[in-house]
């Protein structure tokens, strides 16, 4: 019997798809991420390493040294009527602080990129200025000038207004660095449209211009809230100090480091982190959900 040859456009003559490929075929990469390399490797490696040591390790030291009297001796210093008193004032302060910020932040971004005036650089580069300068010489200039001796006859000294204008000023870069890029960004076009519909201009910043802006206010006022929560330097001389009424939680954490209590220290420090991180963690959760929805519009 002669073998009976087959067309060629048979389709047994075709090459097996990759799923059905034979036994002994080398194995291919179609659909497979590509393989790490010994730099990526050894980058992530690093990267893995000084987190660790930087943040995690003396995160997990502190953790662990707060719940040295048990669970039990962690709750009596977290929920001491004083250090209550101190979250309660630190929280209540930041959040005025960051609704301030919220609305001087945004007003002075705009400012920035809408306006232009004589010695705009210069007001520009005084925004970065609370990340440079050490927030105990702005503790030291706000007592000059709102302490008992103020030049100025405003005497703010030892009085929650004095923490509210000290965290404001070590916190409002992060709301206008935060919103002037988006505003940057923004189509002008799609206001001169509005404005030639006949919108007066508050219904174009509140119908177009707000809807874009509310990310970045929300981030960056977010920001300033966690700055806010820990700040120590700028409030430790205006602020006073007075338990139940000035004092703030970083404040309590080093008087009770100065009594020889470092494990309620500890604990409070914990309930502390905590905050800031749940902040943090809103704000990410925001983030993400924010992008997804532009992603679908």
């Amino acid at each position: 019997m002669t073998a009976t040859t087959l067309p060629r456009g048979d389709s047994s003559t075709a090459p097996a798809p990759p799923s059905e490929q034979p036994a002994g075929a080398p194995p291919t990469t179609e659909g497979r991420r590509p393989a790490a390399t010994p730099g990526r490797a050894l980058g992530l490696g690093v990267v893995g390493l000084w987190l660790s040591v930087i943040v995690l390790l003396p995160l997990a030291a502190l953790t662990v040294r707060s719940f040295d009297e048990g669970l039990a001796g962690f709750w009596d210093a977290v929920t001491a009527p004083v250090a209550l008193a101190a979250l309660g004032v630190t929280l209540g302060v930041s959040a005025v602080v960051a609704i301030v910020n919220a609305v001087m932040g945004t007003l002075i971004a705009w400012v920035l990129v809408r306006d232009e005036f004589p010695g705009k650089r210069v007001v520009n580069a005084l925004i970065d200025l609370p990340f440079a300068l050490p927030t105990i010489v702005a503790s030291i200039v706000l007592l000059s000038l709102y302490g008992p001796n103020s030049p100025v006859g405003i005497h703010l000294n030892a009085t929650r207004w004095a923490l509210v204008v000290a965290l404001a000023f070590v916190t409002l870069p992060f709301v206008v660095r935060s919103v002037q890029p988006v505003l940057i960004e923004l189509d002008r076009e799609v206001e001169e449209a509005a404005a030639s519909l006949g919108a007066s201009n508050r219904a174009t910043f509140r119908r177009i211009v707000l809807p874009t802006l509310a990310p970045a206010i929300i981030g960056g006022t977010g920001l300033a809230f966690a700055r806010a929560v820990g700040e120590y330097g700028s409030v430790v001389l205006i602020g006073g100090n007075i338990p139940r009424e000035t004092q703030v939680v970083s404040q309590y954490i080093q008087q009770q480091i100065e009594i020889d209590r470092p494990v309620n220290a500890a604990a409070v420090s914990v309930s502390l982190l905590a905050v800031s991180f749940l902040t943090l963690f809103v704000l990410r959760l925001w983030s993400g959900w924010t992008q997804r929805q532009q992603a679908r519009s």
